[in-house]
């Protein structure tokens, strides 16, 4: 358990911190060790910070509550994520309000090349759950990670069509990791630990209060690649999971239903204003994500008879040993923040060097 474990924990119950300001502490600080033996001058000096909150941090004494999860967290084999660590879900990061921690117990790799989040009504129709078991098992060749929310419905049809399917699935709850809700999905929750596993940002002894959902709909709808909507009602969760996903940058899918079916206006809702895609079957997706495999090509050692920046020479480099490259992934093996990305492909783009493609997809030219 690594050292710092105790002041990680103790970050995230601050009085008037959260995910936005810890985020800013730990830019500037470099570890929440540094955060709590920071004198306060200095504390309230960061941007966003200020007084009050820098005043919390200081006479924060609940320690003894820190070290109670540390203790449950070793007992239980649970892993923590903290944001700075290169094992923490990357694709969050892109995310504003990114979980400062996280509680992990599973095998699954949260860094995967390929992740899709299901979400959908509780309620499904007969409908919904073919379509979610087809597009499942359509997904099988592609070593694809499944998240969804493990709520009754069309999350636990996806969770338990990935195992169907042998593929893995992570279940994001909106409590602690000492329980399960609802309590009849535990034998579907055990069975996923063995080909998959449970993630939240929520210390043991949280219950699943409705105020938790929401935040547990931003990693949903934060750690994939894709988020596929199957069936919602226009005020579902699952239409805030998507609006998350859209305001991340996130591709969004929606399966499209009849026009008088209350369980499909969400979708319907989506597609109409242009919010999510339309997908029918699992072709759908791959295509327009480029996912689909294409014949090997012999790869031609190019030059660029253009003086590069940097940065884009290192996006240039990464491109050049690959085909095509979702923008996630140019996130991770770059190695440069999101908006020097964002950059140095606007200047390449210009520059007739890179195309992007659909699924925020880039290759060379």
């Amino acid at each position: 358990m690594q050292p710092d474990l105790l002041y990680q924990i103790a970050l995230t119950l601050v009085p008037n911190i959260g995910d936005v300001r810890a985020k800013a502490l730990i830019e500037t600080f470099g570890d929440a060790e540094t955060v709590f033996k920071t004198p306060t001058k200095y504390l309230e000096a960061i941007d966003g910070i200020g007084t009050i909150a820098a005043n919390s941090i200081k006479y924060f004494n609940d320690f003894k509550l820190c070290e109670d999860e540390i203790k449950f967290i070793e007992k239980n084999k649970i892993t923590t994520l903290f944001i700075t660590e290169k094992e923490y879900p990357q694709r969050l990061l892109n995310c504003y309000d990114s979980p400062t921690l996280l509680y992990y117990k599973g095998n699954a790799d949260l860094n995967t090349n390929k992740i899709i989040s299901v979400v959908g009504t509780r309620n499904n129709t007969d409908y919904g759950k073919n379509i979610c078991d087809k597009l499942i098992e359509e997904f099988s060749e592609l070593n694809i990670l499944v998240i969804s929310g493990l709520a009754f419905g069309i999350d636990s049809i996806a969770h338990k069509a990935a195992l169907k399917n042998n593929l893995k699935t992570v279940g994001v709850v909106a409590h602690g990791l000492d329980k399960i809700y609802p309590a009849q999905n535990k034998p579907l929750a055990k069975e996923m630990l063995t080909q998959g596993g449970l993630l939240t940002d929520f210390m043991s002894g949280t219950n699943p209060d409705k105020q938790n959902f929401p935040r547990r709909n931003r990693i949903v709808a934060g750690i994939c690649d894709a988020l596929i909507v199957i069936e919602s009602s226009k005020k579902g969760g699952s239409l805030i999971t998507a609006e998350l996903a859209n305001s991340y940058n996130k591709d969004v899918f929606a399966i499209p239903g009849r026009v008088n079916d209350l369980r499909s206006e969400g979708c319907n809702y989506l597609l109409k204003n242009n919010k999510a895609l339309l997908i029918t079957c699992a072709d759908d997706l791959l295509h327009l994500m480029n996912w689909k495999e294409e014949p090997k090509k012999v790869k031609k050692q190019r030059e660029l008879f253009i003086e590069l920046t940097p940065d884009e020479k290192i996006i240039t480099d990464i491109l050049s040993q690959q085909d095509s490259i979702q923008i996630d992934q140019l996130y991770l093996k770059s190695g440069l923040s999101s908006s020097a990305v964002a950059n140095a492909l606007l200047m390449l783009e210009m520059q007739g060097v890179v195309s992007m493609m659909p699924g925020k997809v880039f290759k060379l030219s």
